[in-house]
């Protein structure tokens, strides 16, 4: 639309206007002159129903409790220093995730003794999903709930309401552009929100109050907290005690959420696309092999304190950021009249940045279509000022750092431990869906089979 109607143009969603943004200086109006306007979030069935009426971080307007949130998250909580506390989980996770596609290896090659040389077909959606959850779960409250050793009724009753809410989160709902709608509940949206938070609030408030009970409990024995990881849940109860109403339960439960969704989606969404555009560019995928294999080798695995040394790594997810960026379109609402590229935009618009065409704009990228990782130099980040990866101004996403560790671990052990090719000979397909996700049409599908110099290290975790 965007090349038939400009940089700047209004649309009529039902009875809402909203204005697109499709070019990189409208956008950066958006999010420097015109920061504080367009700093709030529209109001929508999934902010009441499903984030404790607009109060999460997420989809809360800007005003005093939004930067309560804010300073909590970027400084306690998704800060450097506390994010190098949970090192040791990302590193173990991970571990775990290449040791169970190694046994999926050996397993499928039983009768071929543990021929090394033989591929394997894996699910590496699966895999992606069970990793990243399992990493947050770990951090927020010390649990793991994905895995085929993960058999708890618990467990069960997480993955479930985490793919309804999923499944709510990420789709369009008519009845926000249509309010009349609402008094009939139209496509049946609003009566499964509803009961799905219900099932989410309680879950979450078990957690909370289990929380409670290990503090209490960690108190009357003196127990030293020095040789653990303390969880999100615990460090935001011990603010609680202080300041009960800053920082009540459902505050927590809200923060519990945000860092739920906001924290995974991202992630697992660039790791399968990162993939994906490697399986279809597999010199791309030996040039980031053997740049793993010149800085760390192949006595052990690749760790966090590798990643400044892999630049073209780093150009890999750059790139994979920029082609198939995980929220496509930054939603925004105008607080008050102002002034985008010249055009007035009245108090009250909806505003999307249109990330994917800026994104692709051949005006700031030559070949602008094509996976060239190349592009960015060879430090990993000439141009990276153009891109649009964690949205902007001041609710850029807080947990940036923390994605972008996870990916980068991630991604670099796959192509570390293991050699990865296409199915067939056709290309991945990489189509995508719709929706407010660049979610995958097809969930990736792949052929491995370990790195041969890899395999002394492999065979010993």
């Amino acid at each position: 639309m965007a090349d038939s109607y400009g940089d700047v143009f209004l649309l009529r969603f039902g009875t809402r206007n909203a204005v697109v943004v499709s070019s990189l200086s409208a956008a950066e109006e958006c999010f420097t002159k015109n920061d504080v306007v367009f700093a709030n979030r529209s109001q929508s069935l999934a902010g009441k129903h499903l984030n404790y009426n607009h109060k999460t971080i997420g989809f809360s307007n800007y005003n005093d409790h939004w930067r309560s949130l804010r300073r909590l998250t970027s400084l306690e909580l998704l800060s450097a220093t506390r994010l190098s506390t949970f090192t040791g989980i990302r590193h173990e996770e991970i571990k775990l995730t290449v040791k169970q596609l190694l046994e999926e290896h050996n397993s499928s090659n039983y009768e071929l003794s543990h021929n090394y040389t033989k591929w394997t077909r894996v699910k590496l959606r699966p895999k992606i999903v069970d990793l990243v959850f399992n990493i947050m779960m770990k951090m927020i409250a010390g649990k793991r709930y994905y895995g085929n050793e993960v058999v708890a009724e618990e467990a069960k009753q997480f993955q479930s309401i985490i793919r309804e809410a999923s499944e709510l989160l990420g789709s369009a709902n008519i009845n926000d552009f249509l309010p009349f709608l609402q008094w009939i509940d139209f496509q049946g949206v609003e009566k499964r929100m509803i009961k799905c938070m219900k099932k989410m609030d309680s879950f979450f408030q078990s957690l909370v109050d289990e929380h409670k009970k290990i503090i209490t409990a960690r108190a009357e024995t003196g127990a030293n907290d020095d040789e653990r990881n303390v969880t999100f849940i615990e460090l935001i109860l011990s603010l609680q005690k202080p300041n009960p109403e800053a920082y009540d339960d459902e505050t927590i439960k809200g923060l519990i959420l945000a860092m739920l969704f906001a924290g995974t989606d991202t992630t697992i969404l660039t790791i399968e696309w990162a993939m994906s555009l490697l399986l279809n560019h597999p010199n791309a995928m030996h040039n980031a092999w053997a740049e793993i294999e010149g800085n760390v080798g192949h006595d052990r695995l690749l760790n966090e304190s590798d990643l400044p040394n892999l630049h073209y790594l780093q150009s890999v997810i750059n790139e994979t950021f920029r082609l198939f960026p995980s929220i496509p379109i930054i939603p925004r609402e105008s607080s008050d009249d102002c002034t985008v590229s010249g055009f007035f935009i009245p108090k009250g618009t909806m505003m999307f940045v249109n990330t994917w065409t800026i994104q692709r704009d051949e005006k700031l990228w030559e070949n602008a279509t094509s996976f060239l990782p190349e592009r960015f130099g060879e430090h990993g980040a000439q141009g990276i000022n153009k891109l649009l990866m964690f949205g902007g101004g001041r609710r850029i996403c807080p947990g940036a750092l923390s994605a972008r560790r996870v990916v980068s671990l991630a991604l670099g052990s796959l192509i570390q431990t293991f050699e990865w090719k296409r199915i067939g000979a056709e290309v991945v397909d990489l189509a995508e869906e719709g929706g407010l996700h660049m979610l995958k049409v097809e969930p990736l599908e792949a052929l491995c089979k370990p790195q041969l110099t890899m395999l002394h290290t492999l065979n010993q975790l």
